[in-house]
């Protein structure tokens, strides 16, 4: 989401508008099922926050009780699921409740804003039409709450231009972490950085305690505090809706000749070819198949 857009400032909106989408349907139907749900800003390692806060990670958040989600003391909010049958009718209503929560109400099968009077239009700013058919069945589902959504795709001088300008309502973001987390997520989610064209804090966050957790992962002085002051952070973002989650795949797609020998210990992220070695029987195995001569 585009902060920056008035829309979309209501926690509760940008919620409801993620019960819209069915990931378990996509990954049926569109992923061939390969892929895993992204629940955290840093899923797939120990940095990613999961279920109640510890005494740690409580030291760091109380200061900011009242300035940040009430839910962020419990559980680490996970994104909504279905049964991969693309009915979510349930999620729909929850969506519903949000969304009339926050003020918004139905009228000739139109979602409007009655301080405005203005419907809630969206447009998604691709560069690639490889996402269309990702977003078609989920601008469907936006469709049965009164959301009128469409795809805008163009070419990709005009999208880095228009995304360093913030000039969108939605689009596709990669947030790349690493396991060493530090100033970089300055430039990710802070308050001196949404206003500054170029910036990676696309979603255009501005928020002291989001501002004061990255000042304690970049002043943390080891891995423990390290691991409990994301953890902090990766609570609060996942509790503010900043984003619809998307997915990443937990292994490797690699194709390789049968000659080469592995260590028994492999690393905890990625491949590790630097420390394949070439197996002469293997290799000799290899030269004398029947397929060895083949094209």
């Amino acid at each position: 989401f585009n902060l920056r857009r008035g829309k979309f400032r209501d926690a509760r909106v940008r919620e409801a508008l993620g019960h819209a989408f069915d990931f378990q349907w996509s990954n049926k139907n569109l992923f061939y099922g390969q892929y895993t749900r992204s629940s955290s800003f840093f899923s797939n390692s120990d940095l990613a926050a999961a279920g109640a806060p510890d005494m740690g990670e409580l030291a760091l958040l109380e200061p900011y009780r009242g300035q940040i989600p009430e839910a962020v003391f419990g559980q680490a909010a996970m994104p909504p699921t279905s049964d991969g049958s693309g009915k979510i009718r349930r999620n729909l209503r929850k969506a519903v409740r949000l969304l009339k929560k926050a003020g918004w109400r139905v009228k000739d099968n139109r979602l409007i804003d009655p301080k405005s009077g203005k419907p809630l239009q969206i447009e998604f700013l691709l560069f690639s039409p490889l996402f269309e058919r990702i977003l078609t069945p989920f601008i469907r589902n936006l469709k049965r709450l009164g959301v009128a959504a469409k795809i805008r795709t163009v070419d990709s001088a005009q999208y880095q231009n228009r995304m360093r300008d913030f000039d969108f309502d939605m689009t596709f973001a990669g947030f790349g972490q690493s396991e060493s987390p530090g100033n970089e997520q300055r430039d990710f989610w802070s308050s001196s950085a949404a206003g500054r064209p170029g910036s990676r804090n696309t979603i255009g966050i501005k928020s002291k305690p989001i501002d004061g957790l990255i000042e304690k992962i970049v002043a943390a002085t080891d891995r423990a505090e390290l691991v409990t002051a994301t953890r902090a952070l990766d609570r609060v973002l996942r509790a503010g809706h900043y984003l619809i989650p998307g997915w990443h795949i937990r292994s490797d797609r690699i194709a390789y000749w049968n000659k080469f020998g592995r260590p028994a210990k492999t690393p905890g992220y990625g491949v590790g070819f630097m420390s394949w070695w070439i197996d002469p029987s293997r290799e000799k195995a290899l030269a004398t198949s029947p397929r060895a001569g083949r094209k």
